[in-house]
């Protein structure tokens, strides 16, 4: 888990690219330079309620009705809960690790919400890798419509990049599970990839070039590129972008009150983690999980497809799979799922963006930060014992 990592952290080596590009493309190269300032970590906070100001974005508008919450507000957090024998206050935990909003959700009554470092109700928080979530929720979707005959088929079927390349008969769900094989390292590959696609080759040339290092399931790593591949699995079996098919088939089905946006690159929709929602959206993103895909009756989502996606029997989906303490949390399609027995599962973003959901308890937290601190040891089982405590005390 901790080899999620940013886009673009290391500017040293990219600088000199941008230097001889410049006359080129320089533009792209602006766009880079941007992006790098705006991971800055003074800036983080800004930044993520403000990307779609900074980044070349594509509207996902709501529909015509708003789902309401129920409002308490009047419940207090637990004091503070314990992790490896430590005690952490609630109060200092949440401004330590930079919390910009927090919202606590029971039976659809908001019990708790506060925004912090200038945000509010209407502010649109980046969900970085969160967005693989609603990715997995597309893919769920166009599986259920026949556009993807079934998460068994070989990208080759929908990648035409791929054909004759050894990443021709990766099974889609490889790539769900991350287990594909692809020989690419988040830590030291995800510049390179950026750098590449920014400069205007499509991604699915670059991702073609890297060929396995093991057959699918063998082994479970980290890889944003494998949402890449689900986003482009998604756009060439349905013909739509991945806003237009969100809109139509999830986004406006579940009545957000905010209009919602997803990062471009080279035009297209980022699928690794792009999208930019308010705080009650992403609750009602997680209400739908909550609820087996269900929503006013209509099932949105098959119930098949959610149990799936949080199915971690597998033993590379199980938490320490591989005894890779990168896999401390169980992983279904896009979801990490920690151990235990109340059934919780969460998305989970660079610099602590969170949803956590806990069905016996029928509670959703969301929380968003700017921590760059997110790559502390146990800095996602911490939060786990934090949402926990939260959990158990509404």
């Amino acid at each position: 888990m901790r080899r999620m990592k940013k886009v673009c952290i290391v500017a040293a080596g990219i600088a000199a690219v941008a230097g001889i590009a410049w006359g080129l493309c320089g533009e792209k190269v602006k766009m880079l330079y941007t992006s790098l300032n705006s991971f800055q970590d003074e800036n983080l906070a800004h930044t993520f309620q403000h990307t779609p100001e900074i980044q070349p974005t594509k509207r996902i508008r709501t529909g015509e009705d708003v789902f309401q919450f129920l409002q308490e507000n009047h419940m207090r957090l637990a004091e503070g809960f314990s992790y490896e024998d430590v005690y952490y206050p609630t109060a200092d935990f949440i401004e330590n690790t930079k919390t910009t909003a927090m919202i606590v959700i029971k039976e659809d009554v908001i019990k708790y919400e506060n925004y912090f470092m200038g945000g509010d109700e209407d502010t649109l928080f980046s969900s970085n890798s969160m967005g693989k979530s609603f990715v997995s929720a597309l893919m769920g979707i166009a599986v259920a419509e026949g556009h993807v005959g079934s998460v068994e088929d070989p990208l080759g079927k929908y990648i035409p990049e791929f054909v004759g390349t050894a990443l021709e008969y990766i099974p889609v769900r490889a790539c769900l599970q991350m287990t594909s094989g692809i020989a690419f390292d988040e830590d030291t590959d995800m510049n390179g990839f950026s750098m590449k696609t920014l400069m205007g080759t499509p991604a699915m040339k670059v991702i073609a070039k890297y060929g396995v290092q093991e057959a699918p399931y063998t082994y479970r790593r980290y890889q944003s590129i494998n949402t890449e591949i689900l986003g482009k699995v998604i756009t060439n079996a349905t013909g739509r972008s991945l806003a237009e098919y969100m809109e139509e088939k999830l986004w406006k089905k579940i009545d957000p009150a905010k209009d919602a946006y997803w990062t471009l690159s080279n035009g297209s929709e980022l699928a690794m983690g792009g999208l930019s929602v308010s705080l009650r959206d992403y609750a009602r993103f997680a209400r739908l999980y909550l609820n087996e895909g269900s929503y006013n009756g209509e099932q949105i989502l098959p119930r098949a497809w959610v149990r799936d996606s949080l199915d971690i029997s597998a033993e590379y989906s199980k938490p320490g799979a591989n005894h890779d303490a990168d896999n401390a949390i169980g992983y279904g399609y896009q979801w990490w799922v920690p151990e235990g027995n109340e059934g919780e599962f969460m998305a989970i973003g660079v610099y602590g963006q969170w949803i956590y959901v806990n069905p016996t308890n029928r509670v959703i937290i969301v929380k968003t930060s700017a921590d760059p601190n997110f790559m502390e040891k146990g800095y996602e089982l911490k939060h786990v014992a934090f949402f926990r405590a939260v959990a158990n005390g509404v």
